[in-house]
């Protein structure tokens, strides 16, 4: 699409020349804005996390030209954090983001920190002088003077939600940040942020494994104008069908094999429910993980908001399969077929929920 694109997100849905995925390969997404008067992005982002943390030994090589090549198909949204192998995965972009600054909208995040005694354990922070030193530090890492957009990556109870966007909005009169976002936060906390600064966009996990954010801080974001980033919208790649039991088909050192829904009875149940997937794929000569792309994609029509997911990908042939996956366009009888599935998927999205937003809703 072209800069003229509107910034709205059924603009975000809207195919321009080719409709359907294996036409659409080499062509630029189209363009959203990341809430109002937030920067405008790639209607699809680059969950960067996997390049350096988490899934296992990266060809550090290919996933520099995977970022080379997301940013020629129109992605401009890069998504990383300073808990991403302990900021090694910011150092990984900085090369990157020192030859694009003026192209590039780069997104990190603080408070959360993974214990280094259990990788396991998470920890949760959102004190002042913590955040002060986070942004201090993430910034000298990624080798850039402005964080566009900052986000609190996860939120901690003991801290009142208004003063820790407080602390982030002085880091925007400071000139260290553009713009804020929440990541894993409620309805109510939404509100209660955007009140003392605007929130450009929320972060939280939304696919077709995972639907709970509608019931709460989707609406309440619609209302205030804030942006939709879904993470892990492939479901960690298991809507891909790329693995079905991940304690069995991952290595020793991908965190998969530490979360509920892809190990032991659960993993078999979730791998049939991908079967209404297939009859979509098939239809459209798609891949399962360009169905479920789109299916997120067409959640900015039905809940009128912009939704910007950033899939994570290592691999450039994977890029220019997500970003294909923006012009395929899926008809309401399918969203019906498709629509079943969260509710029947088994297991938690992480052994240990308490560090998201459900035990708070």
């Amino acid at each position: 699409m072209t800069a003229e694109t509107p910034n709205t997100p059924e603009a975000a849905t809207t195919p321009e020349t080719a409709t359907t995925p294996e036409t659409a390969t080499a062509s630029r997404i189209a363009k959203v804005q990341l809430g109002t008067g937030g920067p405008e992005v790639g209607v699809q982002g680059l969950g960067c996390m996997g390049m350096s943390f988490a899934y296992g030994p990266t060809d550090a090589e290919e996933a520099r030209a995977t970022l080379e090549r997301a940013l020629e198909l129109g992605v401009t949204l890069y998504d990383t954090a300073d808990a991403y192998a302990a900021g090694e995965n910011e150092q990984f972009l900085s090369p990157f983001l020192k030859a694009h600054r003026d192209e590039v909208v780069l997104a990190t995040k603080f408070g959360l920190a993974m214990d280094p005694a259990d990788p396991t354990r998470r920890i949760i922070n959102n004190d002042p002088a913590y955040i002060r030193a986070c942004i201090d530090a993430s910034l000298q890492r990624l080798g850039v003077d402005t964080i566009d957009l900052y986000y609190m990556h996860r939120r901690s109870p003991e801290v009142p939600i208004e003063e820790t966007v407080g602390v982030m909005a002085e880091l925007v009169a400071a000139g260290k940040v553009k713009h804020l976002g929440l990541s894993e936060v409620t309805g109510p906390e939404l509100r209660a942020a955007h009140a003392v600064h605007p929130i450009a966009a929320v972060q939280s996990e939304w696919s077709l494994f995972s639907r709970d954010i509608e019931q709460g801080v989707v609406p309440v974001a619609a209302e205030l104008g804030v942006a939709l980033v879904p993470y892990s919208p492939l479901g960690r790649g298991f809507l891909t069908g790329s693995f079905v039991s991940a304690d069995k088909e991952l290595g020793k050192d991908d965190f998969r094999r530490q979360q509920p829904r892809f190990t032991g009875d659960n993993a078999a149940t979730n791998a049939a429910l991908l079967e209404p997937v297939r009859t979509v794929a098939e239809a459209h000569g798609a891949s399962l993980g360009q169905v479920a792309l789109a299916w997120v994609q067409q959640q900015a029509q039905a809940h009128g908001l912009a939704v910007v997911p950033i899939p994570g990908t290592r691999k450039r042939t994977r890029v220019e399969e997500n970003t294909a996956a923006t012009h395929l366009e899926l008809t309401p009888s399918e969203l019906t077929l498709l629509d079943p599935i969260a509710a029947q998927v088994a297991g938690d999205r992480y052994a240990d929920m308490t560090f998201t937003s459900a035990g708070r809703e």
